[in-house]
């Protein structure tokens, strides 16, 4: 396993360690990424608080909190924000287009280095494009997006994604084909014996 470089972070790389302040429960915490070593994490950034996507995102991953936390993993929400302006989010309510509480860490990234830690930091607009991460109980990346400003992610696809990490990292001699939800078929990765799959599909 090789360090990711400067600005290069791939997926099966190490994912880059960070120590910041965090909202947790309203309270103000440090967290640090290795601190959830064990578990999987979702790590995802956003470009602001008090916005227009973001709210959404951040409330969707909370109300499906327990779904992450079913499956051994936690969610991290991260943007260049200060604590304060988070705590001042997560205390104005959603119809006033605030979050409410929240079931998982908002972390503040306000000297920006996380973000560019992990490639996403937009330099033109000075936040974080949405930059989602799955990281497995080793410290590894095994799945990366980024989206652009303007629209927001699926935690559907996010739990699925998380799901088929779990299942072939449990049976390494399977793969998971396009799609794949818990309890479907998979393929082995051999010439011959992938053949049973594609014959009964």
């Amino acid at each position: 396993m090789t360090s990711p470089a400067e600005g290069c972070l791939r997926v099966g790389q190490a994912a880059p360690d960070f120590t910041a302040t965090a909202v947790v429960d309203q309270q103000f915490k440090t967290l640090k990424l290795s601190d959830f070593r064990s578990k999987y994490v979702v790590l995802f950034f956003y470009p602001l608080d008090f916005t227009f996507v973001c709210p959404t995102e951040i409330a969707a991953f909370s109300d499906r909190y327990s779904e992450f936390k079913d499956l051994n993993a936690e969610v991290l929400g991260i943007s260049v924000d200060s604590e304060f302006s988070h705590l001042a989010w997560i205390q104005t309510e959603r119809t006033l287009g605030g979050v409410g509480d929240l079931n998982y860490p908002l972390v503040s990234d306000i000297k920006k280095e996380i973000s560019t830690a992990y490639n996403v930091l937009d330099p033109d607009a000075g936040v974080a494009l949405r930059g989602l991460f799955i990281i497995d109980k080793e410290g590894v990346v095994q799945h990366a997006t980024i989206n652009n400003l303007s629209f927001g992610r699926s935690v559907d696809e996010t739990l699925r994604v998380l799901q088929a990490i779990q299942h072939v990292q449990a049976y390494p001699d399977e793969v998971c084909p396009v799609g794949w939800q818990p309890g479907e078929k998979t393929m082995n990765p051999d010439p011959v014996k992938s053949k049973e799959f594609f014959a009964s599909v």
